[in-house]
């Protein structure tokens, strides 16, 4: 869609006789300059000669009106224009989010390239429509002005009206010229703004505050920092310094056509080719023409920059997902017989290594099958395939036989459960960051707490000052509760890891469940704890469980090792023990841990 109809759209759908209103007010705003200019001129005249006071007190009675006019109007623009971009700011910023979850995976949000452009998108949704509308309407509104002033110059010096249009035109080209070089230059220092952003959030986020005061590192970030600030800011003071020249020449050339048209004008009154009102009229025009063409540039120049600028917000909010929707998904049946990756070759693009080989995996329903390997041996790239964040390059994931390509992804997730090594922990309450695992438990708060049990950390939110209903952050506080100091609490790591593996659990009636790494922030006695509910949990359920403490994964059906992206060795713990192969070997090094000759054992491991 046309950046401009795209913006018009949002105001009408958003605030439409609001939005009709402002045509209406700032159209009719360009006008009354030029009905001041000519009430001004019938009042010189009819004082020179000699009219009636009632007719003097009449024209004087609408000269004010049109300036109170003239005054308010402004003030009542000003508001709509607020109204206005607030409600297409809310509008476009929910299309646009709407528009980010229609992606299938999570290839956009790791490319760079769409990162730049999402950041320019989100601020281009809440600022653009309103600038586009503001400026298209000011340029309407400018030459509403300047064709009533020239017409009005035509009349009294049809050469001069020619002479200040010849003076206008570079300024309207130059304008537009200095609109493009300074969309051009936003677009190019995006990515130095958002590493500054990333080093401003380091720089003030809790979680970093630890290892930058321990390290002494905060120097050395603002200094990465500011590195990206001071070359960010040298382009924009580069065309801040071409804007200063430009500028500065066309006001000085303004100046000059002004000059001469004051001289010309004081001339002909004097020469009788002009009245007095014919003078005054003169002088507004010319003045209001230069004025409206100022407003004219710098109104088309606002405009074409936020259409620039928009066309980002047009491209993420229009963008096709990045995974390809089978037109006619099937429905998604319960698994009933075995979730099967079938030779499974994985790059995350053409240029980069493969990060699987081949991977060929069958985890039966209601198994368990345990992934173990050495880090970025693929595992949770493995994870993102079955969830289908990405699709193989070459190869299928098969539910009961089926290409999971040919369903919807959304159904297809609701069909399954993970908690993920790198988890989230949400700025919310304890209930809120177990629901988000299943919003339908948000009524059911008996499957909330049996969550909580399972995960080990029940007791920990019972004794939380508001139970699960505690904010479990400092960052925020408790609705209006802002001189509470303690509405919210800290968590340790390990509690945060169980509040995430509650917020897994909670969705219990799932066919698969993922455990990446799930009792990794705990200490050995909970770590126990813990497999010991798990392996309660995934009793009878289908579920794919990584970890690299090789204890925990021994009681698994099936144990599978991954190296350099290819599945090496498979069997149960037993099977693979009695193998000596690479699953014996890391067993064997992690056990020799815990033994007095651990050192003995890790030298004869370095020496094979």
């Amino acid at each position: 869609m046309n950046p401009l109809r795209g913006a018009l759209s949002l105001g009408f759908e958003s605030a439409g006789y609001k939005l009709i209103t402002y045509i209406v007010l700032d159209l009719a705003s360009g006008a009354i300059p030029v009905a001041v200019g000519w009430l001004s001129k019938i009042i010189f005249d009819d004082l020179s000669r000699g009219a009636s006071v009632q007719t003097l007190v009449t024209l004087a009675v609408g000269l004010a009106l049109a300036g109170v006019v003239q005054a308010v109007i402004p003030h009542i623009l000003e508001y709509l224009r607020a109204e206005l971009e607030r409600a297409t700011g809310t509008l476009a910023q929910g299309r646009l989010f709407s528009s980010l979850a229609l992606f299938v995976g999570l290839g956009p949000f790791e490319n760079p390239s769409f990162l730049d452009k999402l950041r320019l998108a989100k601020q281009s949704g809440r600022s653009a429509p309103g600038a586009i509308l503001q400026g298209s309407l000011g340029a309407v509104r400018s030459g509403i002005t300047i064709t009533g002033f020239l017409g009005s110059l035509f009349v009294l010096a049809p050469l001069m009206s020619a002479f200040i249009v010849a003076f206008a035109l570079p300024v309207l080209v130059a304008e537009i010229a200095l609109s493009r070089r300074r969309a051009n230059m936003l677009w190019r220092i995006t990515p130095r703004e958002r590493r500054e952003i990333f080093f401003d959030q380091m720089l003030s986020n809790v979680d970093a505050a630890k290892e930058i005061r321990l390290f002494g590192t905060g120097s050395f970030l603002l200094g990465r920092m500011q590195h990206e600030r001071r070359a960010a800011d040298d382009a924009k003071r580069s065309v801040d310094r071409h804007e200063l020249l430009v500028q500065s020449v066309l006001a000085f050339l303004g100046a000059l056509a002004a000059g001469f048209g004051l001289i010309w004008a004081i001339h002909a009154a004097m020469s009788g080719v002009l009245t007095m009102g014919d003078v005054a009229i003169f002088v507004a025009a010319v003045a209001g023409v230069q004025t409206s063409v100022a407003q004219l540039a710098g109104s088309i120049a606002k405009a074409h920059q936020a259409l620039v600028m928009f066309r980002h917000y047009q491209e993420v909010s229009s963008a096709e997902p990045d995974l390809e929707r089978a037109p006619e998904p099937l429905p998604v049946p319960r698994l009933a017989n075995a979730l099967e990756l079938r030779d499974v070759w994985f790059r995350y693009s053409d240029d980069q290594p493969w990060v699987l080989k081949g991977v060929t995996l069958v985890i039966p329903q209601g198994r368990s099958l345990a992934l173990v390997g050495l880090n970025g041996a693929g595992k949770s790239t493995l994870i993102k395939l079955l969830c289908r964040f990405y699709d193989p390059t070459r190869g299928a994931i098969l539910w009961d036989g089926v290409d999971i390509r040919n369903f919807a992804p959304e159904e297809l997730r609701q069909r399954m459960s993970a908690v993920f090594q790198d988890f989230m922990h949400y700025d919310l309450t304890a209930r809120e960051n177990i629901v988000l695992g299943d919003l339908g438990a948000m009524e059911e708060p008996t499957r909330v707490i049996e969550a909580a049990r399972k995960a080990g950390v029940h007791q920990a939110i019972a004794a939380f000052p508001l139970g699960y209903d505690t904010l479990v952050t400092r960052t925020f506080f408790a609705g209006s509760d802002n001189d509470d100091t303690t509405s919210g609490v800290l968590l340790s790591g390990g509690q945060m890891q169980r509040l995430a593996l509650a917020r897994a659990l909670v969705r219990d009636r799932r066919d698969f469940l993922i455990l990446d790494e799930p009792a990794a922030g705990l200490d050995a006695e909970a770590e126990h704890e813990l497999h010991s509910q798990l392996r309660d949990f995934r009793q009878g359920r289908t579920s794919l469980l990584i970890s690299h403490r090789l204890g925990s994964v021994r009681e698994a059906d099936q144990i599978a090792v991954l190296s350099d992206g290819c599945i090496v060795e498979q069997g149960d713990h037993l099977t693979l023990m009695a193998g000596s192969g690479v699953y014996s070997r890391l067993f064997a090094v992690q056990a020799a841990g815990y033994t007095e000759d651990s050192v003995s054992k890790l030298t004869v491991k370095a020496s094979q």
